[in-house]
C-alpha cells in the first residue's frame, strides 16, 4: 500500500476515529464515576474530552448509546482487574491479602463513589434493558471469578468437595457491592471491611466443620 494512497488515508482515518471514540467513551467513564450518569450530560463529555459535538455523535447517537459503551469499558476493566487479583489466590492468607487490596483502594477516597460497575447499575438497569442485560453478564463474570477460586479452595482440600461453590461465590459478590454501597453512604470503609469479613468467616467456617466431623 502507497503511503499516499486513499486505503492509506482511510486506515489513518480509522485509526484516529477509533482512539477519538476510545477517548470519549473514557472520558465519560471518569465524569460519571464522579457525577453520576444523570449528573453527566453530552456536552460536558464534548467539552472535557475535547471534541467537537460532530465527532461525539459521530461515535454515538444519542447518551443512551455512550452509556452502553462505557458499561462495557467500566466493566472490562472491572472484570480483568478482579482477573489478575483473584487468579493469584491460592490460600486463605490469600484471599485475606485481597480484601486488605480491595478495602485499602476504596479507602483512598474514603468509599465516596462505590464500586465502579454497581454504581452504574444503580442507575441504568431499570433504565435500558440492553445496558441491564451488560451489567447482568458482567456481573455474572465476576461471580464466575469467585467460583474458580473456589473451585481452586476445594482441589487444595481448604473447602469440602460438597460446597456449593455458586451459592458461596454469589454471598462473596454480595458482601462486596453491598459493602462498596455501605462505604459509600457512610464515607467509611469499616462498614465494607466488616461484610467482607462475614463472608470469609463463613468459609473458614466450611473447613473448620469438616475438621470437626
Amino acid at each position: 500500500m502507497e503511503p499516499g494512497s486513499s486505503e492509506a488515508t482511510a486506515s489513518r482515518l480509522t485509526a484516529r476515529g477509533a482512539k477519538t471514540r476510545s477517548r470519549i467513551i473514557a472520558t465519560a467513564a471518569d465524569l460519571m464515576r464522579v457525577r453520576g450518569v444523570g449528573g453527566t450530560t453530552l456536552d460536558d463529555v464534548v467539552v472535557a474530552s475535547n471534541v467537537s459535538k460532530s465527532q461525539l455523535y459521530g461515535h454515538f447517537e444519542d447518551k443512551q448509546a455512550l452509556v452502553r459503551a462505557v458499561i462495557e469499558f467500566v466493566g472490562d476493566r472491572k472484570i480483568a482487574e478482579e482477573r489478575e487479583r483473584l487468579s493469584k489466590v491460592m490460600t486463605f492468607a490469600g484471599l485475606r491479602r485481597w480484601r486488605d487490596a480491595l478495602i485499602e483502594n476504596n479507602a483512598l477516597q474514603e468509599g465516596r463513589y462505590g464500586c465502579s460497575l454497581g454504581s452504574l447499575a444503580n442507575e441504568v438497569a431499570d433504565q435500558d434493558s440492553i445496558a441491564r442485560q451488560k451489567l447482568h453478564d458482567l456481573f455474572a463474570a465476576w461471580q464466575e471469578l469467585f467460583e474458580d477460586l473456589l473451585r481452586r479452595f476445594q482441589k487444595a482440600g481448604l473447602i469440602p468437595q460438597e460446597a456449593d461453590v455458586s451459592q458461596l461465590a454469589t454471598g462473596l459478590l454480595a458482601a462486596v457491592q453491598g459493602g462498596y454501597l455501605l462505604a459509600q453512604t457512610s464515607r467509611d470503609v469499616t462498614p465494607m471491611a466488616s461484610a467482607i469479613d462475614i463472608a470469609l468467616s463463613h468459609l473458614h467456617m466450611l473447613d473448620s466443620k469438616r475438621d470437626a466431623s
